[in-house]
């Protein structure tokens, strides 16, 4: 089946309003200050003013693989959560959560995060390096639904795994977002796959790319957020530098 076959097969039966309003962060991140982190993304949210906010892996914690997980109900989000309900946005963080199973295990997830509070949306499959030590994968792929818009989720290496996307696309999504962390002379990888992805798939990508410094060797993250349209095409692109935002309203 066509990929465009796949998209347009939506379990819900309800299309998406016309337009939605997409944007990639790339907040400067203190690894283990969750509370400055918050206020930050917060800080970014209010500068995109958009629908969505997509935020890079580990955005809220940093890459500490040896961090406690990260509760959605802690008290230190609520400034995340009064700068989503000032603009209206959903934001789409980053950080070290708890497992699947609960208990002890730990994972690298997305927490979504709105007017209303914070919930685990995601966690990453395709676990890389050192993180398979101390982490564990999450049990499939997921997708976040904003105003009937079809967000499928995805952080860094899973963005590498064609099949990862192919899962993804299959559940029937509008738009495919990631948060990732790359070093600065790997910043061509994520366009790369955001490209392959767009065109494989026919779909929009937003990749939000880690800016800065940050545990696990990145002494200097590669930035560059993006979001790249259906053709592989740019629509907005960030540079380097940690507090930069890009957007781009993606229409039907």
């Amino acid at each position: 089946m066509h990929p465009e076959q796949l998209r347009r097969e939506r379990p819900s039966g309800v299309l998406p309003i016309a337009a939605l309003r997409l944007a990639v962060a790339q907040p400067l991140t203190v690894s283990g200050d969750v509370a400055a982190n918050a206020r930050r993304h917060a800080d970014a949210v209010r500068a995109a003013n958009a629908r969505v906010v997509v935020f890079p892996e580990c955005s809220l914690t940093g890459y500490e693989l040896n961090a406690a997980a990260l509760d959605a109900a802690d008290a230190r989000l609520d400034a995340l959560a009064a700068g989503c309900r000032e603009t209206g946005s959903v934001a789409l963080a980053g950080a070290i959560i708890a497992g699947p199973s609960g208990g002890d295990e730990r994972s690298i997830g997305i927490i979504a995060v709105d007017g209303d509070g914070a919930r685990v949306v995601y966690r990453k499959i395709h676990l890389g390096g050192a993180e398979p030590r101390s982490l564990v994968p999450g049990v499939g792929p997921s997708v976040f639904e904003v105003d009937g818009w079809r967000l499928g989720l995805a952080v860094c290496r899973d963005t590498g795994r064609p099949e990862h996307a192919a899962a993804t696309v299959a559940l029937g999504i509008d738009v495919y977002v990631a948060g990732v962390l790359e070093m600065a002379v790997d910043e061509a990888v994520p366009e790369a796959r955001a490209r392959r992805v767009a065109r494989d798939h026919a779909i929009p990508v937003a990749i939000a790319s880690f800016a800065g410094s940050t545990a696990g060797g990145y002494d200097s993250a590669a930035g560059r957020s993006g979001i790249w349209l259906t053709d592989g095409a740019v629509g907005a692109r960030a540079g380097a530098t940690p507090g930069e935002v890009a957007v781009v309203t993606l229409t039907r």
